[in-house]
């Protein structure tokens, strides 16, 4: 008779696991494979605070292929990673999305393929929870679409801006995507990101790229902050005016790097701050314009471009002017393109 293999021959990395231990040993398939140790973690143990992940790693015990390993370890196809059982949120207390949230974003959708989602992302709602937010939007796909094994956010958006994001549903695709966004072009290969923003006073037609580093701050309360700064990091966004207005100007943006608030603070340095911006804009015309029915940050983005795996073309994604906008711009009045 041929030799029988004892279960530990079989799973050799569960020796020495006592039965009924809870730990949990996966292994890295080819989609999986590319992503950090911590990045991978943090998406399976739903609840589970950061800390916590990155404490159970530093102890070691998580160990990947037997051994201990850092947290920016990226996983290989083939790896075993062993994870301990984790204390998440209590069963039943995770916060269930709403029938309303979930219809919004399915018609929100405005381009999808099997491994890509692009979504129009309503205003005030953050991208993932956390600090006092219990969902965001990638935690709401992922319960509008359980049976999707894959869903990560390619990019992010602030909470108050509306318009296009891409979610990947493939690994395949959300490595493709941010290294293209990393190439920092619209070319072929990058990815192009376009805004439409109303700034405060009149933008000087001269003005097309405003290049300079910026940094990012802590403030009492633990509030972030970003400011032009010679050891900051290098920024560069690109603007053309779309219309002008009594006292405002809508503009469009094109940020080559993606450095947090970098359209704000860059508009800001340029001598015009966003309309409806509480953190760098002016509060005095920001109540004005409350009486127009403009009630935040008006940055909106409108469009994105992308060359998909394996595709020779690039593919544009629009986003329209949502109402909430739309409706405020359309009570002022234009004045001279040409000035």
């Amino acid at each position: 008779m041929p030799c029988m293999k004892t279960y530990a021959e079989k799973h050799p990395d569960q020796i020495d696991e006592p039965s009924g231990s809870g730990v949990n040993f996966v292994l890295i398939d080819s989609d999986q494979a590319g992503q950090r140790l911590d990045n991978f973690l943090l998406a399976r143990l739903k609840g589970v605070p950061r800390s916590k992940v990155y404490n159970v790693i530093r102890k070691g015990e998580v160990r990947v292929n037997k051994g201990r390993v850092k947290p920016e370890y990226k996983l290989m196809a083939g790896d075993s990673v062993r994870i301990p059982p984790v204390r998440t949120a209590e069963a039943g207390t995770e916060a269930k999305a709403s029938h309303q949230m979930m219809a919004l974003l399915n018609a929100s959708i405005l381009y999808e393929d099997d491994g890509l989602l692009v979504i129009n992302k309503p205003p005030g709602l953050a991208v993932h929870g956390g600090s006092g937010i219990t969902l965001g939007l990638i935690e709401t796909l992922r319960q509008m679409r359980p049976e999707t094994r894959h869903l990560e956010l390619v990019h992010r958006l602030d909470r108050d801006t509306s318009g296009c994001i891409m979610v990947a549903k493939k690994r395949s695709y959300l490595r493709h995507l941010q290294e293209a966004l990393r190439e920092k072009s619209g070319g072929a290969g990058g990815v192009l990101k376009v805004y439409q923003a109303l700034v405060l006073g009149d933008w000087s037609k001269r003005c097309h790229q405003i290049n300079v580093p910026l940094m990012k701050f802590e403030v009492a309360g633990g509030e972030r902050i970003v400011k032009v700064h010679p050891e900051g990091k290098p920024s560069l966004t690109e603007f053309d005016i779309l219309n002008r207005y009594q006292g405002f100007t809508l503009i469009e943006a094109r940020p080559i790097t993606g450095r947090t608030h970098q359209i704000r603070v860059h508009a800001q340095y340029a001598g015009h701050s966003l309309a409806g911006d509480e953190k760098y804009g002016d509060d005095a015309i920001n109540e004005t314009l409350r009486s127009v029915g403009l009630r935040r940050l008006f940055l909106h983005a409108s469009s994105l471009s992308f060359c998909l795996p394996d595709a020779k073309e690039m593919t544009r994604v629009d986003a329209p002017l949502p109402p909430d906008l739309a409706g405020p711009l359309s009570k002022l009045e234009k004045t001279d393109l040409r000035s």
